[in-house]
């Protein structure tokens, strides 16, 4: 198991959460991020030989487990301690498009409720432009404060599925936004804050965590505009 303290790597990020720690302070929020101890074995051993041990070496799939239990609480836990505001925790696991519901619940739900808690700071559950939706309630049972959702997700039937319980991330399709024009990327900004904005609870974002570098600037722009225009509460324009 690496440790964060001997990772060029990691310390890497440590630096750069410090840095921007600094320069901003408490005036925006830092996110950090962790692969769950669930989903990262595709990286560890490739989607074919984890999906056999997931089937069929129950035993070996626990320990792996606790072996990245282990270091998700500790890079985790070194992020915030650098100034990360809240971590990411990325599942995409979790979400059925990826793993029947029941499996789950067997395995990275439990995995999920051991190890957020053990994180010392708020954490939000994305699954990676993966279906959030049928997942909710466990995303919510496991801790996580927030959840990260999919372009394919109906974003008012997940507000109306979080209402207080958790703040929704999304859900703007960074695929699609490489050809988006100004005009089409204010229109998009405006279908999910009137879907997810009313009462609160709502960050506004892609849907998986990264913007290609094929997004024009003008675009990234425009949404910009757009949150400040539209995003101003009380949300007045929204018709009920």
């Amino acid at each position: 198991m690496p440790l964060v303290e001997e990772s060029p790597s990691l310390l890497f990020g440590l630096r750069t959460i410090e840095l921007l720690k600094r320069e901003v302070g408490d005036d925006v929020p830092i996110m950090g991020s962790v692969i769950s101890p669930f989903s990262l074995p595709i990286l560890q051993m490739g989607f074919g030989a984890y999906i056999e041990l997931l089937y069929g070496e129950p035993d070996l799939f626990w320990t792996l487990m606790k072996k990245n239990e282990e270091f998700c609480v500790r890079w985790a836990n070194a992020q915030l301690e650098a100034g990360a505001t809240a971590i990411g925790y990325a599942d995409p696991l979790a979400s059925p498009d990826m793993t029947p519901g029941d499996l789950y619940r067997r395995t990275g739900f439990i995995v999920a409720k051991r190890t957020i808690p053990r994180i010392g700071g708020a954490v939000a559950t994305s699954l990676a432009s993966a279906r959030a939706l049928p997942v909710i309630d466990d995303v919510a049972d496991t801790g996580s404060i927030g959840v990260g959702v999919s372009t394919f997700d109906d974003l008012a039937a997940v507000k109306r599925q979080c209402a207080g319980r958790l703040t929704i991330l999304g859900n703007l399709n960074a695929i699609e936004m490489c050809w988006w024009t100004p005009a089409q990327a204010e229109a998009e900004v405006k279908r999910a804050i009137a879907a997810a904005g009313p009462g609160g609870g709502f960050i506004l974002s892609d849907n998986h965590g990264e913007i290609p570098w094929q997004v024009p600037e003008s675009v990234l722009l425009a949404i910009s505009t757009a949150v400040r225009k539209w995003g101003e509460y009380p949300l007045d324009w929204i018709s009920v």
